[in-house]
């Protein structure tokens, strides 16, 4: 027989520490960190489930390796089952989750992004077009602009009309949930029926029934784009037989939800440190002006480094295993700690610090050391698309203006990911 035995944690009730995991974790996680060590024990509602926090490389990486199935991705991803639908790639383990993959690689195949390119880049070139020198733009709300008419264009394939009009909002609705309001997706026969649960189950029905008869008109047409929606109408399962709408529909609001507000603030944030550095900020106009992507991705990577987007990812354990030492019982959520271990200095010197150079050359920061994306068989099918779509933003930006801002941003918790609670606002200048 096994004895299990978790690491130290916290004593207070599970309520006290379920705030804490879902509200107040840029204080608290940091705290437990320092206290505990590297690896620590939290319960949280509901449940109470028992998490076990990961910081060090070598037992993220046993996690990212473990069986897909034994270590559930999708029991992580639980509370977005009512919005993504039961077929979402991040609702689904083993085999399943492997075919809804296979399903959604090919358009995102580097051949792929490629073609997305020039609709990414006349999507940024207008709506950087419409700024003036001299003006404040929130880069939050800006780059959410940006990454909103890239989901409507290259995941829907809309460019105009009324279904797009009224999708617009609705995404964004979609998407704007505080903790508790995104709580009602763990209860939806319950909460959504009362408010203010009740607003955001409207408004997902509605987003349904635009989406339903976009692929309905759309199937019945035979009309393809360069868009993934075109591409999941022409995809057949293992039985040679086309995607049902259920599914077509789950992955759309999957690929909203993971790839919407994650690159606006990915972005957002990486605007506010450079326009916190000026001569970081010349330097990566100058590799704007030169054609010099790889130190904008690095400017990217390091955003997303100093200011992780998601701070956490869940692994559920269907069956007992054994992690760092540490014999976890069935039922144990494990979790690569991505805030954690993306700012300790054992793994990036002078983590405080805005440094892009540290992407750059031989120095990169040691496997499983960087995981916004997250890591193994479940790693962002999106990650190039989306680090495209920065670099894109980035360069179109650093090459007309130059930017300057007053104060640090304080972090902000909205639905599941990091924003800038202020919107991250900086002054233009004329370049």
């Amino acid at each position: 027989m096994s004895t299990h035995s978790l690491p130290p944690g916290p004593r207070t009730p599970a309520a006290v520490q379920t705030l804490q995991f879902y509200s107040r974790r840029q204080s608290a996680f940091p705290a437990f960190h320092t206290r505990y060590g590297d690896t620590f024990t939290l319960r949280a509602y509901p449940g109470p489930v028992t998490y076990v926090m990961f910081t060090r490389p070598e037992d993220i990486k046993e996690i990212f390796a473990g069986d897909s199935w034994e270590f559930s991705g999708a029991g992580g991803n639980e509370v977005l089952r009512a919005a993504v639908g039961d077929n979402s790639v991040m609702l689904n383990d083993g085999a399943a989750h492997r075919r809804m993959r296979k399903y959604l690689m090919p358009a995102f195949s580097p051949r792929a992004v490629r073609a997305y390119r020039p609709r990414v880049e006349e999507i940024v070139t207008h709506q950087v077009s419409t700024w003036r020198p001299g003006e404040k733009v929130t880069t939050l709300q800006a780059m959410s602009g940006i990454t909103l008419e890239v989901m409507l264009q290259l995941v829907f394939g809309l460019t105009t009309g009324e279904r797009m009009t009224q999708l617009r909002p609705r995404l964004l609705k979609l998407v704007d949930v505080d903790p508790l309001l995104a709580l009602g997706w763990m209860y939806p026969r319950t909460l959504t029926r009362i408010p203010p649960w009740r607003g955001p189950q409207k408004n997902l029905e509605a987003i349904d029934e635009l989406i339903y008869a976009e692929i309905a008109e759309r199937r019945a047409s035979g009309g393809t784009g360069q868009d993934m929606l075109s591409h999941l109408l022409q995809v057949t399962d293992d039985a040679e037989a086309p995607l049902s709408e259920q599914e077509i529909r789950d992955q759309l609001v999957t690929l909203v939800l993971a790839g919407y507000e994650t690159t606006a603030s990915a972005l957002s944030w990486t605007l506010h440190e450079l326009a916190r550095h000026p001569q970081i900020q010349q330097r990566a106009a100058d590799a704007a002006a030169e054609g010099d992507e790889d130190y904008l991705e690095a400017c990217l990577k390091e955003g997303m480094r100093l200011h992780p987007i998601i701070d956490f990812v869940v692994k559920i354990l269907r069956s007992e295993q054994t992690i760092g030492g540490w014999t976890l019982p069935a039922g144990t959520g494990v979790v690569p700690a991505i805030m954690l271990t993306h700012h300790d200095e054992t793994h990036h010197d002078d983590a405080a610090s805005f440094r892009p150079e540290r992407f750059l050359g031989e120095n990169t920061p040691a496997a499983n050391t960087w995981i916004p994306f997250g890591g193994g068989v479940r790693r962002c099918v999106g990650a190039a698309f989306a680090t495209m779509e920065g670099v894109v933003s980035l360069k179109e930006i650093l090459t007309r203006f130059r930017l300057s801002a007053e104060k640090p941003a304080p972090t902000t918790l909205r639905n599941i990911t990091n924003v800038p609670g202020d919107g991250a606002p900086v002054r233009l200048q004329a370049r």
